[in-house]
């Protein structure tokens, strides 16, 4: 006669009653809001008696299931982390952020303290420092050879000025095209190429203008000597536009780039080759109407002291290639084998690491390591590391965060080692590399731990790019778990019977430290 006509709720059992045609809704409240609701809850009858859940247990208010812990230092600590959103630029990000946290370290009540442990803006800033640094040591040093070699201080200084000109339209085609000034594309600019061209057209002006004034006997007007100084410009554009041409399209390619490898190196070509065009430019136009200009005394085309030097070093040697041209030939073969057969021994790594002042460690246990017995482990390794005199201070993380952005075991620890400046340090001398190697053989006496160094931001660009932390890694995937743990192991022997070299960074590649054999790896994503 009844049936059911409703679907039951997350809060009540309902359903409809028909009878005699009339239909009659019964519904009963089902929703627990107390803990003595819970407590009344049956969860048995034994002989006929209810048996609750009070009767069993007890009814109290639980937590939160804990995935992950911070650290600094051997103590606990809450460490939070500001995720910066695409796009955005890390010094500015860095700078808000850290105005901000002053704000709140006034709003602390007494015995709270909030300390940045990690701040971009630091490396950032030593990044444009050696940037600047580099910058203003090539131009000088051009500069100098410049006024060395031309003879002429008045055509020195207008080429000279090719240098700060050809920057600001560098700098303006940059800011134009939106082209990242980070460390590889202006620290790919070489000053000499782009004065190349002016030294050219100024050489050639210089040479005619001592020429029409000996054909003359005369210092040359304005009108005379702009014409003069047009005429060897236009005869040194096909050189001069040949060899930038050159240059040019040996950074094209670069340009075909995709991926990160087009992040990193498209920047770098397109600021070389708008700093090369506008020194053309400025060699075509600039420079001859200065040359004109200022070149108004006496121009006498000749060598000076150094030139002279070099030239009367030079011809002897030229005199013997030319007797003997053979053995010079076969010299430079011979040379060319042997830079052959060094190169074969070269790492084939193409950017140079760059130096974080800071070191990251990974410490891993066996993976059914419970979070407290993981989180003792780890204070120990802080113990062991903050004892190093260089050590600022270290923290860590171990697990995952309240926000999973970054995904982590419970027996897997991130540990930032934070370097007091190193003219700090007891022996200044010591590198970085030897102390990593020291704190290395400090975790060693530290039993169920294995251990991947790395630095800070180049830990998260390895996963992010490669889902591992380490710069060397062998993955091996497939569908059943035993055959991949055999070859794992296989490839495991084959790496710890493999020689390593050593390196001027330190006597183990950081990815050679500690071989272990997985058969799958998660994939991470990287925070600010």
């Amino acid at each position: 006669m009844n049936h059911l006509r409703d679907k039951p709720t997350s809060d009540f059992c309902s359903s409809l009653l028909e009878d005699n045609g009339e239909g009659y809704v019964v519904r009963a409240a089902g929703r627990l809001e107390t803990m003595e609701d819970i407590g009344s809850v049956v969860v048995t009858t034994r002989g006929g008696v209810p048996v609750r859940i009070s009767d069993i247990a007890e009814v109290r208010i639980g937590k939160d299931l804990r995935t992950g812990s911070g650290s600094e230092d051997g103590q606990e600590v809450v460490i939070g982390t500001a995720l910066m959103l695409i796009g955005e630029n890390s010094r500015t990000v860095a700078a808000a952020v850290d105005a901000r946290m002053a704000g709140i370290r006034r709003t602390l009540p007494p015995g709270v303290e909030a300390q940045t442990v990690l701040n971009r803006t630091l490396l950032v800033e030593a990044t444009i420092r050696t940037v600047a640094k580099n910058l203003a040591e090539g131009a000088a040093l051009v500069i100098v050879i410049l006024f060395l070699l031309l003879g002429n201080i008045r055509a020195a200084i207008v080429t000279a000025l090719v240098i700060p000109v050809a920057m600001l339209m560098t700098m303006t085609g940059m800011v134009q095209g939106r082209i990242s000034a980070n460390l590889m594309s202006l620290g790919a600019l070489d000053f000499g190429l782009i004065v190349d061209g002016a030294v050219i057209i100024t050489e050639n002006a210089l040479r005619h203008l001592s020429e029409r004034q000996q054909e003359l006997g005369r210092r040359l007007d304005l009108e005379e000597r702009l014409e003069t100084v047009r005429a060897s410009a236009e005869e040194m554009i096909k050189p001069s536009l040949y060899g930038q041409a050159i240059i040019i399209l040996v950074y094209v390619p670069l340009l075909t780039f995709t991926g990160v490898e087009g992040k990193m190196f498209e920047p770098m070509a397109l600021t070389v080759i708008i700093a090369l065009v506008s020194a053309f430019v400025l060699s075509l136009t600039f420079v001859p109407a200065m040359i004109a200009i200022v070149i108004t005394g006496k121009v006498t085309e000749k060598d000076n002291v150094l030139i002279r030097g070099l030239k009367g070093a030079y011809r002897p040697i030229l005199g013997a290639a030319l007797r003997v041209p053979m053995t010079f030939v076969a010299a430079a073969l011979a040379l060319l084998v042997g830079a052959g057969v060094l190169f074969t021994t070269l790492g084939q790594e193409f950017i140079p690491q760059l130096d974080e002042k800071s070191i990251a460690l990974n410490a891993q246990r066996i993976p059914s390591t419970s979070l407290t017995q993981s989180q003792a482990m780890q204070l120990k390794v802080e113990q062991a590391i903050s004892r190093f005199p260089q050590v600022a201070y270290v923290f860590s993380k171990t697990g995952t965060a309240e926000v999973a952005s970054d995904p982590m075991p419970p027996s897997s620890s991130d540990t930032f080692v934070m370097l007091k400046p190193q003219e700090e340090w007891p022996d200044p001398s010591l590198t970085k590399a030897a102390l990593q190697e020291e704190i290395e053989k400090a975790l060693g006496g530290l039993a169920g731990n294995v251990y991947e160094f790395s630095q800070p931001i180049q830990l998260r660009f390895n996963e992010l790019l490669a889902g591992t932390r380490g710069d060397l890694a062998v993955k091996v995937f497939g569908d059943e778990f035993e055959p991949m743990l055999k070859a794992a192991n296989q490839v495991a022997t084959i790496l710890r019977g493999t020689e390593v070299l050593t390196t001027s960074r330190s006597s183990r590649p950081p990815a050679c430290r500690s071989w272990r054999s997985r058969s799958t790896r998660r994939r991470r994503r990287a925070s600010a």
